[in-house]
């Protein structure tokens, strides 16, 4: 707008220029010379329209690389944001806590039997008086029979013992059992994890908890003439649904036991040991780092300088062609004049 004036002011200076120039002319009836004429006063302005339109394409071209630089901007964070969308990032947080929701130990033993169960505290375990002689069991005990949930024909026998809750005195829990002989080459009971021992007593249909319990974790081993110490950690995992799965992890140590017994025996014990490995209940989430308003907000700045841009070159375009109606109009006066 500025230049627009100041071009509209040069514009009636020399407008009136002329005016002077034509009077002068009827008053005097003179004819110049054409020295006189040929001033340099156009092609100074030539000079100067022709270096205002080289400045204007350049500037034109640099606002048309950084709508181009803009577009690429926005196509690049479209698609950073649709990749995070299908591929989000793992989150871990711990939990600390004094006491856990006692876990439920299902063990199918099958024809073994369990001799003893108690509950002991700072690790410390008394050692056995009567081993393989049945002893004093301390444990909260279930015994539940149901079908197979992968066949549904077989029948199983499971026997739920209550697990450890205080993981600040170190709660853990002793079993021994003991099988009278077996055709196997290699002797093992399988055992299972669940989140909740109370959720389970609770259940007016047991049965359907245990098959639930099966088909959803894991089941594991311990072999027999040895002493299996299992540590457990909680790992809950929160779905994109927003339910929340329980699953435990486990480290196991296996020390041999040294059978004192005096006469020989063909039958097997079985000693496993239960405790929480740490007061850490371990969460994991799924967490998209794409944050929609950073988007919007960067695709706003970037349209924002798209419209300037286009609004500037626009303007230079309507300028230029102004600038150019301009000269030629001035060029055409010149020559009427001359002529």
């Amino acid at each position: 707008q500025l230049s627009e004036d100041v071009e509209r002011v040069s514009e009636n200076l020399t407008d009136e220029r002329g005016g002077e120039m034509e009077v002068h002319e009827d008053a005097s009836s003179v004819i110049l010379p054409d020295s006189e004429l040929g001033t340099t006063t156009p092609s100074l302005r030539f000079s100067k329209t022709c270096l205002k339109n080289v400045f204007s394409v350049i500037l034109l071209f640099i606002y048309l690389l950084l709508m181009a630089v803009a577009v690429f901007l926005v196509y690049q964070t479209i698609s950073d944001f649709r990749e995070k969308l299908k591929h989000p990032v793992m989150s871990v947080s711990y939990k600390e806590v004094s006491l856990y929701d006692a876990p439920g130990i299902a063990f199918y033993p099958g024809e073994a039997q369990l001799l003893s169960c108690k509950h002991h505290y700072y690790d410390h375990i008394l050692p056995l008086i009567n081993p393989g002689q049945p002893g004093d069991i301390e444990c909260t005990t279930q015994r539940i029979n149901y079908t197979d949930p992968f066949t549904n024909q077989t029948m199983k026998y499971a026997l739920v013992v209550q697990g450890p809750r205080d993981v600040k005195k170190k709660e853990l829990v002793f079993l021994q059992f003991h099988l009278n002989g077996t055709d196997q080459d290699f002797s093992a009971i399988d055992y299972l994890l669940f989140s909740s021992f109370q959720e389970f007593i609770n259940s007016p249909e047991k049965a359907e908890f245990m098959k639930d319990c099966e088909s959803s974790y894991s089941s594991w081993k311990f072999s027999g003439g040895f002493r299996t110490w299992v540590k457990m950690s909680l790992v809950k995992t929160k779905e994109e649904d927003g339910s929340e799965t329980v699953e435990f992890k486990q480290e196991t140590s296996v020390v041999n036991y040294i059978d004192q017994r005096t006469k020989s025996r063909n039958d097997q014990l079985f000693f496993v040991v239960f405790e929480w490995k740490d007061p850490f209940i371990q969460t994991v989430q799924d967490i998209v780092t794409a944050n929609p308003w950073n988007m919007i907000a960067l695709l706003c700045g970037i349209f924002l300088a798209l419209f300037k841009a286009a609004d500037f070159a626009k303007l230079s375009v309507k300028w230029m062609i102004k600038i150019r109606k301009r000269h030629l109009k001035r060029r055409s006066q010149v020559m009427n004049h001359i002529s």
